[in-house]
């Protein structure tokens, strides 16, 4: 999830809901002019990773400084300089022109815009925001601006436990608001968060992604000052009503002027059956709801999968009348990071045990023989993530069967390192 020292990962943006199978021979043959009118290509970032002075001229820590200042990244590195494109942006922004991109998809750092979560402005963060912005257009590059890229603010975790409360909910719309009225005269594209369907495991079932809660038996560390049973479905609801609270703003109050378009930026993965069995069919059928529809479903059809519903039962929360108004259709695009597929078994014997959390309400198990017994997803060499283009394509056939093909982007996709 985090590689501090990675700079620019490779993206692909996809205009169109497309995709096209080539043979391997022929790959190397193509160029970009192969590809229709329209067709975007661009390069992405997250301010985290890539901005670096994470003390200066105002900003204030994410929850990102605490977890890697306290030593729980992977490597016990930090992104205190990173690539330091805070300074040097204009020559990232020569060499993003020398690729020859259309677009650059970036990050607005929340604790560097708003320092405390809530209230002042900082005037450094507006000044460094409009300079990236007006260079990139400068140089004939799309601004593609995500709000929020798991950089929350210390402070506002420290005062009400960031997303477990709705007061996350009306500090994000206020927040995101500043960057509509400040940016929105210039970015046509706006993500409102990045990969809401994995923060919440990350950071609040398997603890290894901050703020770190978890409990046990679950947790991949040892944690009491959680609950994975529940706490994941409650940050999950709560960024979705956040997007939707965003997405709504922006589309009564600035959409018509400014011109441009507002969705949110999912975690892909694509699951498949291990076998070919109708109880592993069913398990990764199941597994591609509770990972992509976890979110989709809400969006296109009005609330959570049914299979969902059933599972998790009373923890998953549910949608007032009005909340459902806002969360239906609350997107002109969505956007697709793909990297990996993942073959699951059925293990249905998981809803058996009274506590259960995100992977037992799945009742699924990961197939995956390269994993070694205690060791995590997450934090593994690069080496094991393989590229899988027939994943991506089969990605894209499910949106548009199941979701009423939505215009769709790939903000992430490839091998990262």
């Amino acid at each position: 999830m985090m590689a501090a020292a990675k700079a620019l990962s490779s993206v692909l943006l996809l205009l169109l809901l497309v995709a096209v199978a080539t043979p391997e021979a022929a790959a190397a043959t193509i160029t970009k002019r192969d590809f229709p009118p329209g067709f975007i290509f661009g390069t992405g970032s997250s301010a985290y990773q890539i901005e670096g002075a994470v003390a200066e001229d105002g900003r204030k820590p994410s929850i990102w400084d605490t977890f890697t200042h306290s030593g729980h990244s992977v490597d016990g590195s930090n992104a205190d300089v990173t690539a330091d494109q805070y300074h040097k942006y204009k020559e990232d922004v020569k060499l993003l022109s020398d690729m020859g991109v259309d677009a650059y998809r970036f990050s607005i750092a929340w604790p560097r815009l708003i320092p405390d979560g809530r209230g002042a402005v900082n005037p450094k963060g507006l000044e460094y925001y409009n300079n990236l912005i007006d260079e990139l257009l400068a140089h004939g590059i799309q601004p593609h601006v995500t709000i929020y890229h798991f950089d929350f603010p210390q402070a506002l975790q420290d005062e009400y436990n960031g997303m477990l409360s709705r007061k996350f909910i009306d500090d994000y719309t206020a927040y995101a608001e500043v960057c509509f009225k400040n940016f929105g005269d210039r970015v046509k594209y706006w993500s409102t968060v990045n990969e809401p369907n994995i923060e919440p495991i990350g950071g609040y079932d398997q603890g290894i992604l901050p703020p770190r809660r978890c409990s046990f038996p679950f947790g991949a560390l040892s944690c009491d000052n959680g609950n994975s049973t529940t706490e994941p479905y409650i940050v999950a609801h709560h960024l979705l009503l956040a997007h939707a609270s965003a997405a709504s703003l922006y589309k009564e109050k600035y959409q018509a002027k400014q011109g441009g378009k507002i969705g949110l930026t999912l975690l892909g993965w694509w699951y498949e059956p291990a076998t070919q069995t109708p109880e592993d069919i069913a398990a990764a059928e199941r597994m591609n709801d509770f990972h992509v529809g976890w979110y989709m479903h809400p969006l296109v059809h009005g609330d959570y999968p049914p299979v969902m519903r059933k599972n998790v039962g009373s923890r998953l929360p549910s949608f007032t009348g009005e909340e459902l108004k806002r969360v239906l259709g609350s997107f002109d695009f969505v956007g697709f990071n793909h990297y990996i597929a993942v073959y699951v078994k059925a293990d249905l014997s998981k809803l058996d045990d009274e506590l259960r959390d995100y992977m037992g309400d799945a009742a699924v198990q990961y197939d995956m023989p390269f994993l070694k017994k205690n060791q995590l997803l997450f934090g593994l060499k690069s080496d094991f993530m393989t590229s899988t283009p027939w994943a991506l394509k089969k990605m894209l056939e499910h949106l548009q069967l199941k979701y009423k093909n939505p215009i769709v982007m790939i903000h992430e996709n490839g091998k990262f390192y």
